[in-house]
């Protein structure tokens, strides 16, 4: 079910990040968008989102990306562990997802991708 976890990194400004970030995984960015007032930028295992303090605190609240297969068994999932859907289903320039904060207070962004989107960083 899971595909893929991001690590978030949050920066004042996305051009002055990436670039040591590009030395440090050797690569480019797989993603780079613009949501809301914030940009981001998924890099290796880390999502960087990039913007003014007061906007980037409106995500804080999770401390991962998670990469699903199928947001709606993943939603099952969720909700049979006792989970508690923080932010309900929602779309952006990558696909569909919701926030979800676990039993114990763990919350996490649960993303299932546009299949171009997931061919492009996952490949095949």
């Amino acid at each position: 079910m899971i595909l893929k976890t991001y690590a978030r990194l949050w920066a004042d400004d996305l051009s002055t990040t990436l670039p040591l970030l590009e030395r440090l995984t050797g690569t480019r960015p797989d993603l780079h968008f613009a949501f809301d007032e914030i940009e981001l930028a998924a890099i290796g295992d880390f999502l960087v989102i990039a913007g003014p303090a007061e906007e980037r605190a409106r995500y804080a609240h999770a401390t991962a990306t998670v990469i699903v297969s199928d947001l709606d068994q993943t939603r099952v999932a969720l909700d049979e562990a006792g989970a508690e859907i923080t932010t309900e289903e929602a779309t952006s320039a990558t696909g569909r997802f919701l926030y979800a904060r676990h039993q114990g207070g763990a919350e996490a962004e649960y993303v299932e991708w546009k299949p171009e989107v997931r061919r492009q960083v996952l490949g095949a």
